[in-house]
């Protein structure tokens, strides 16, 4: 086993981390051969990547870090950096209440600034600490827009340039990397895409029902560790589909329409319509 440090949890904030997962995820890794081939299609926060590695040293991991997190990470000096500065201007200001006047508006020129001169800003750790819990935004536009709180940070971050070493690090669409890797013998395949019903503003990516469905193709025949949640009902759509596997497309011979409906300045909606054309009658 390695003697590096074990992480259980990103080291930065991270929408959809799985470390409440670390501890069942380490118990499937070590029960692979070793030398076993490992790819996180959806790295995310190389949280998996890293468990991987640490209990299998000796194995090939490939890390799909298609967000950029190792950015995030070289650059926690500079992020702890900032927020010693907005810690010492949020002292005045009750814990977990909104940060407003005077306050905001220099935490804000501390910002522009930063941005002036071309400094690093981590804006989704930064969000931990300044916007409502969950919420992440990921640039000094977006953070304006926001309600302030003072949720920052007491402790710096842990710089640990280490969390990611011995990983292989690519940056790709995850089709991409399945065909690189498809046809590896025991090749296991980490499998965590952004789940549906769930935000994905802070991620590289648009993401639709059709792509999560999409990623379902490349299971058969590979070993895998897929991770979805019941928010999205992949599961029971998959029962649903494998009891009525003659059903096919009902949609197929259908005409769409659309229209765009608008429940507030940044929330909206699109209304489908899906119908047989008069005189279509295939059934």
């Amino acid at each position: 086993m390695s003697a590096r440090t074990l992480h259980l949890s990103a080291p930065l904030p991270f929408e959809g981390q799985k470390r409440m997962l670390a501890k069942p995820f380490s118990d499937i890794v070590r029960q692979y051969p070793a030398g076993t081939v490992f790819v996180d299609l959806f790295g995310g926060s190389g949280l998996l990547s890293h468990i991987t590695k640490y209990y299998r040293p000796e194995s090939k991991v490939v890390y799909n870090d298609y967000d950029n997190y190792r950015q995030r990470i070289d650059n926690i000096p500079y992020t702890n950096r900032l927020l010693s500065l907005i810690r010492s201007m949020v002292a005045t200001c009750p814990r977990h209440k909104m940060i407003t006047g005077d306050v905001r508006q220099d935490i804000l020129d501390l910002l522009e600034q930063e941005e002036l001169d071309r400094r690093y800003v981590d804006y989704i750790t930064l969000s931990s600490s300044l916007l409502f819990s969950g919420k992440y935004r990921l640039s000094l536009e977006a953070f304006k827009r926001e309600t302030w709180y003072n949720n920052v940070r007491r402790n710096n971050y842990t710089h640990c340039p280490e969390y990611l070493a011995g990983l292989e690090i690519v940056s790709c669409d995850y089709r991409e990397l399945f065909e690189m890797y498809k046809d590896t013998p025991g090749v296991v395949f980490l499998i965590d895409p952004p789940y549906l019903s769930t935000d994905v503003g802070t991620y590289n990516m648009t993401w639709r029902l059709s792509d999560y469905l999409d990623v379902l193709t490349i299971l058969n025949g590979h070993n895998f560790v897929y991770f979805t949640s019941d928010k999205s009902g992949i599961v029971e759509l998959c029962e649903w589909i494998g009891s009525h596997k003659s059903l096919g497309n009902p949609f197929a011979r259908c005409t769409k329409r659309e229209v765009n409906a608008r429940l507030n300045y940044n929330a909206g909606y699109t209304d489908m319509m899906l119908f047989t054309p008069p005189g279509n009658d295939e059934l």
